[in-house]
């Protein structure tokens, strides 16, 4: 089972106590979620997995090293993978700590123990210099604050030979996704300008990182980096 199909599937088995609109629209699992997949980024179902598998390119299946994922968010895109990687020593961190309730309920429900919960900030990340093997951030950065701090701490925390991976909105792409951004997601807080475009996030990354692979499906920016 492809991980896409598979963090569907234990979205499904969670039913109703997960069911709400984000995990459905991040998973294009419900009715609403794929209407507002497709109104704002104009996915679909094959869009949708192919931005996911991107994102999550720079996790194989057989690692065991440590990881750390910022921010977890409800853990729907990752809790299912975790479950597959029980070798694995990985850390997910937050700011908010409703949000990680969520992730951690997640992972409690379908036997996760290879996890563990930190609350803290992107931009002052509580861990020594080169510690973790995989630093992954999915749907953050176009959140973030500070992202030139945020930058520099996942950097700061990646060992040297390491992966940074993951994904987020960049500007430029889709008129729609542009339009939603600006006037619903930044007013709401959810979405924090400056955003990247395409051409910039290639810079920046090829500026910091050895090997650079950047896949862009619709307005969605997946990529894998080797420090």
């Amino acid at each position: 089972m492809e991980r896409h199909e598979q963090i569907r599937e234990a979205y499904k088995e969670l039913g109703g106590d997960f069911a709400n609109i984000y995990d459905g629209y991040i998973t294009y699992s419900t009715l609403s979620g794929k209407l507002m997949s497709r109104l704002m980024w104009g996915f679909n179902k094959e869009t949708n997995a192919e931005w996911i598998r991107a994102a999550l390119s720079c996790v194989p299946d057989d690692f065991s090293g440590k990881m750390l994922e910022v921010p977890i968010g409800t853990g729907v895109l990752t809790i299912p993978v975790y479950k597959g990687l029980s070798s694995a020593d990985i850390t997910c961190l937050d700011y908010s700590p409703d949000m990680m309730r969520n992730a951690e309920r997640r992972a409690e429900a379908i036997g996760v123990s290879n996890v563990r919960f930190v609350q803290g900030d992107v931009g002052e990340l509580p861990f020594e210099d080169e510690v973790f093997d995989i630093v992954l951030s999915l749907n953050g950065f176009h959140a973030f604050p500070d992202k030139e701090a945020a930058y520099r701490e996942t950097f700061r925390v990646l060992k040297k030979g390491g992966l940074f991976g993951g994904c987020f909105y960049v500007s430029g792409e889709k008129r729609r996704t542009d339009f939603t951004a600006k006037h619903l997601f930044v007013p709401k807080g959810s979405f924090t300008p400056p955003f990247e475009t395409k051409g910039s996030l290639r810079g920046r990354l090829e500026a910091m990182y050895d090997e650079v692979r950047l896949t862009v499906v619709n307005a969605m920016a997946s990529f894998c980096c080797r420090k």
